[in-house]
């Protein structure tokens, strides 16, 4: 499923395909592209694998028992192949389907000939025969182009591919694959032939032809047919008993013709007129001559009435199209059409004013005509199902993508599990947490900003610093409790207890800081100033409303996390005393502001925040670092190191021969690459005065 979804993408089709929709030769030559590139196979092997798996799927969608009586060997079935597609094209009016004939050769292989005015795809027809003669008929076969033309002769079809199609007797498909998997048999196969261990199981349809039982009970291996020393039949009757036949000459005049279609096409009761007057070749697109219907003798011919021949009253129905066989009479050197008319539902009988009764009783065009109606209307119907099912499918597709936006929304408005709870129509129980950590920053001055601006001014000003702030929520994977005005409040610890909250928070209000000074004040143009004030302490959180929910925090860790801020020094980060001492011991520069009185608190011992001093300013903004960056950042830090080192050695005398002395064992040899690196980059940075050997170069090589 993912590698059709990334196929689908790169070629760019739609996600579905419906049954009885067509679709453009182009959308398939987009899909075999990029399969070549994603699986780096050649065109000819997908198409290959592609006609196998068509094989299977009509055989899965019903087709099976029809496929398997075309006939009872390979050459009967190839031979049946385009009356089948004529069959289906009752039902599926818009099919393209190719064409097919076939010869026989005298060392017992065929040549096939394949026409087909879609061009590219006749790679499909190897994986297509070969999975049906190994399936059907118990034989392997290979097929090879030998030849590959455009066929002059024919008005419509671009494409003619002659295969050369050799067959193998094997083991019928389920022992062959047994066998073929066994390691005696892969032992076995260089030395002895396959027919040899095994003879091919003899197929059935040879073996009801060779029990053929006449007259008394008498077994025939063959069959030869009796004919009568006189035609006992008149003229009269034959053409009212096969009222839709023609019979036609060399020069294609018409000889005789049934009487329906005299009716139907009135200057056909004029004997020898030229059949190509009144009728032209639909199928197969051929050149209306007798040389060429001889060529495709084989095949189901449709004829269609030409309008400009037809009464003037009769131009505006639709053509009627006949399709039958063609017969050559070598006795009389003429061509016997027997054909039917070509009608899929009553509805085009009526256009062309004709009834059942002008079809002969015996000719199962009445029934089909009858049974396809039906037909149609299931397969208006399943086709309807199957843009319902399409039509739901993307709406229930669309519909969890808004589910997950609104998840989405709900998610940045309480916390995941709280939501989830109240989604399940659960009561969110108050929860305790002993200790977190809380923050609250301010605009310093936002009320004298708020007097001499606009109010849209003030909105853009502070969506821009909380879209900085947010953000920063989630590289430090802090909780936004609430904004109200210029005050953003955040809480380390809550609702998922971890034990590096106060670290958490402490980076947040660095990057805080940090985005600050990019939000200008709109009055007068600088960078805007905040104070942020932190506390250390037990809450009481839990969710407060049912039609607008909010997920508070009670308790005086909130009071005096807020103290901290309002008594707070612009764009500085103010401390609580057991804020100071959760962050003592971390990696953290504070210092120490003294005693301040703090409302409703008294005298309190505060701090200021001054950096992490192991975290550089990308690491506290969640900013992506470059390589390159940071290797060039190392080399020019540890270059600088050295080279006061190397003057501070070189003033005392203190000047070594060895790398120890100024490449102590803390210094690991990723350094020395940087530095190494930095050196064919820079133009060798390195300084090396002759008085002052200290790097060994051969030992720095080998550190590579």
């Amino acid at each position: 499923e993912e590698t059709w979804e990334k196929l689908r993408i790169q070629a760019g089709v739609q996600d579905t395909f419906l049954t009885f929709e067509v679709y453009k030769d182009e959308i398939t030559m987009q899909l075999i592209d990029k399969a070549c590139k994603m699986l780096d196979i050649p065109p000819d092997m997908v198409l290959k694998q592609f006609g196998e798996f068509f094989f299977e799927f009509c055989k899965r969608s019903g087709y099976d028992h029809m496929l398997r009586t075309l006939g009872g060997n390979l050459y009967e079935f190839i031979e049946n192949l385009d009356a089948l597609h004529s069959y289906l094209s009752l039902s599926y009016q818009e099919m393209n389907a190719p064409s097919f004939r076939v010869e026989k050769n005298e060392d017992g292989s065929m040549h096939l000939h394949y026409y087909s005015d879609r061009r590219g795809l006749c790679h499909i027809v190897p994986g297509i025969i070969g999975a049906a003669a190994l399936d059907f008929f118990n034989t392997e076969i290979s097929m090879e182009i030998v030849n590959q033309t455009e066929e002059e002769e024919r008005t419509g079809k671009k494409e003619h591919i002659v295969f050369l199609v050799t067959q193998k007797p094997v083991f019928s498909y389920k022992k062959r694959n047994k066998f073929s998997s066994s390691p005696q048999y892969i032992a076995d196969s260089g030395r002895t032939s396959l027919v040899s261990v095994c003879p091919a199981k003899k197929n059935h349809w040879e073996t009801i032809r060779g029990i053929v039982t006449l007259g008394r009970g008498k077994l025939l291996r063959g069959f030869d047919p009796a004919y009568p020393t006189t035609l006992w039949i008149d003229t009269k009757t034959f053409c009212n008993g096969l009222p839709f036949h023609i019979v036609f000459d060399e020069e294609l005049r018409v000889k005789q013709a049934g009487v329906s279609i005299q009716k139907i096409v009135p200057g056909l009761q004029t004997m020898g007129i030229r059949l190509d007057h009144y009728f032209s070749i639909v199928h197969p697109e051929v050149t209306f001559t007798i040389s060429s219907v001889q060529k495709f003798i084989n095949s189901q011919f449709v004829f269609r009435t030409r309008r400009e021949m037809m009464p003037e009253s009769w131009k505006q129905r639709p053509m009627l199209e006949l399709r039958g066989q063609m017969i050559w009479m070598e006795s009389l050197q003429c061509m016997l059409y027997l054909c039917s008319p070509l009608l899929r539902t009553l509805h085009e009988l009526e256009e062309r004013q004709m009834h059942i009764a002008d079809i002969a009783p015996h000719d199962v065009t009445r029934d089909l005509i009858l049974l396809n109606q039906q037909r149609l209307a299931e397969m208006e119907l399943s086709n309807q199902l199957e843009r319902k099912k399409e039509e739901l499918r993307i709406l229930s597709k669309h519909l969890e993508e808004e589910k997950k936006k609104t998840e989405a929304l709900l998610y940045a408005m309480l916390p995941k599990h709280v939501a989830n709870q109240l989604k399940e129509g659960k009561r969110v129980e108050a929860g305790e947490f002993k200790e977190c950590t809380i923050l609250f920053s301010d605009v310093v001055t936002f009320t004298n900003i708020c007097a001499q601006c606009e109010p849209i001014q003030i909105v853009l000003m502070l969506n821009s610093m909380y879209l900085r702030f947010d953000r920063l929520t989630t590289v430090h994977d802090v909780y936004k409790v609430e904004t109200i005005g210029d005050a953003y409040m955040v809480v380390g610890g809550v609702p998922v207890p971890v034990s590096t909250h106060a670290e958490r928070v402490a980076n947040f209000a660095l990057g805080i800081i940090i985005a600050a000074k990019e939000v200008k004040n709109p009055v007068s143009g600088k960078p805007i100033q905040i104070r942020v004030g932190i506390h250390t302490g037990p809450v009481l959180a839990g969710v407060v409303g049912e039609k607008m929910p909010r997920y508070c925090l009670f308790g005086d860790t909130v009071n005096i996390a807020s103290r901290m801020e309002s008594h707070g020094v612009p764009s500085k980060i103010h401390l609580s005393p057991t804020a100071y001492y959760c962050l003592k011991d971390k990696s953290f520069e504070m210092t120490e502001r003294g005693e301040i009185e703090v409302k409703g608190k008294g005298k309190m011992h505060t701090y200021f925040l001054i950096r992490n001093r192991t975290a550089t300013e990308n690491e506290i903004m969640g900013n992506p670092i470059k390589e390159s960056d940071s290797d060039h950042e190392s080399v020019q830090s540890f270059h600088e190191s050295r080279i006061k080192m190397i003057q501070s050695s070189c003033q005392q005398g203190r000047v070594g021969t060895t790398e120890n002395q100024f490449f102590p064992q803390s210094f690991n040899s990723n350094y020395i690459k940087c530095l190494f690196l930095s050196s064919l980059r820079w133009g060798a940075l390195i300084p090396t005065p002759t008085s002052c050997n200290f790097i060994c170069w051969p030992h720095l090589l080998s550190l590579f």
